[in-house]
């Protein structure tokens, strides 16, 4: 009994070793998700601080358009600057005019030259093909007789063999045996040289075209060139005009408010009248393809570059003649005419 008493204080465990009880899982889940939720947190405030920022910056630039569109009203309200505020803003007009019309005429040029060169990389590739294709298919063909000839001379022989069957053709049979596997040899070599002349015809038969690198270095200098003399023709044709416009423009559309004042209402209703007949005189498509091309050969002529990859010519070469003296109109590559240095492909 007393041995069966002190047995009752012994505890057994019955649990397996390595075994976990369900509360350890949890608290184990618990940590884990506690980890991930302060990940979410942090990840959480670092956007609502980005936003917030993002917020301030659109509020500032809000202000900052309220600002100037309260100016505007202000300077269009009063009688001594409404009127310069509207010449302030058609000059702008014009530069941005004068811009888009290079534009236009580069992306014109640059597709039509793309067009062509695009052709052209096509039809040079066919023409390849057509020269390797005839290349391979020749090489097949010859390939292809070796291979057969050489079986055909395998079959013969074995054919040659398989009448001699008297014991005394044993050393005619050894002979023949030998030249057999001399011509199995061969057949194998051809063989093989006809297995890849086909896999070669096959690889090329899958062969892409290579992609198309692009408008081509003389073609992107041709494009900025013609696109230089067009500048060049848009100022020639505002030289009519009394008032320096180009130079207005310029000055206009460096500034972000409408601060100057181009005088009296009368003087600016007549500043005004100049800058619609500037804006007829560069829309105007008369001559304008001759002189255009008066200008560009001029400047195909003059035009240097600094480096050998180089789109745009050096400016001060095209302020040349191909005489030797100096151009008489402006460098509307140096002083960025009509923002020429956007438009100009690189």
């Amino acid at each position: 009994m007393n041995a069966l008493r002190q047995l009752g204080f012994l505890k057994l465990n019955l649990r397996l070793e390595g075994a976990t009880p369900d509360h350890e899982h949890r608290v184990i889940e618990l940590f884990r998700n506690r980890a991930e939720l302060k990940k979410s947190y942090g990840a959480l405030q670092e956007e609502t601080h980005r936003l917030k920022d993002l917020v301030k910056q659109q509020e500032a630039a809000t202000q900052r358009a309220q600002d100037m569109l309260a100016e505007l009203e202000a300077r269009l309200g009063a009688n001594e600057t409404a009127y310069s505020t509207l010449a302030f803003y058609q000059l702008r007009r014009l530069w941005q005019s004068g811009r888009e019309l290079l534009a236009q005429f580069v992306s014109d040029l640059s597709k039509q030259q793309d067009d062509r060169e695009r052709r052209h990389h096509l039809a040079l590739h066919n023409r390849r093909q057509f020269a390797r294709r005839q290349s391979c298919e020749s090489q097949l063909a010859v390939a292809r007789g070796l291979a057969d000839e050489a079986n055909a001379q395998v079959g013969s022989l074995e054919n040659e063999r398989a009448g001699l069957t008297r014991f005394w053709h044993y050393f005619k049979r050894r002979s023949l045996e030998r030249r057999i596997h001399a011509a199995q040899a061969a057949a194998t070599a051809a063989n093989a040289t006809f297995e890849q002349a086909q896999a070669e015809f096959a690889a090329l038969t899958l062969e892409e075209m290579p992609e198309f690198p692009g408008l081509s270095l003389e073609a992107r200098r041709a494009i900025n060139l013609a696109a230089i003399a067009y500048a060049e023709v848009l100022c020639e044709r505002l030289n009519v005009i009394d008032k320096p416009l180009v130079t207005m423009a310029r000055e206009a559309t460096a500034r972000r408010s409408a601060t100057e004042t181009y005088g009296t209402p009368k003087e600016c209703v007549m500043l005004m009248a100049q800058i619609q007949r500037a804006q007829r005189l560069l829309a105007s498509r008369e001559s304008i393809a001759e002189e255009i091309r008066s200008h560009t050969e001029r400047l195909q002529a003059v035009a240097s570059y600094r480096l050998a990859a180089d789109t745009s010519p050096v400016t001060d070469s095209i302020a040349l003649t191909a005489e030797g003296g100096s151009y008489r109109g402006p460098n509307v590559l140096a002083e960025d005419t009509w923002d020429l240095f956007r438009v100009l492909l690189r």
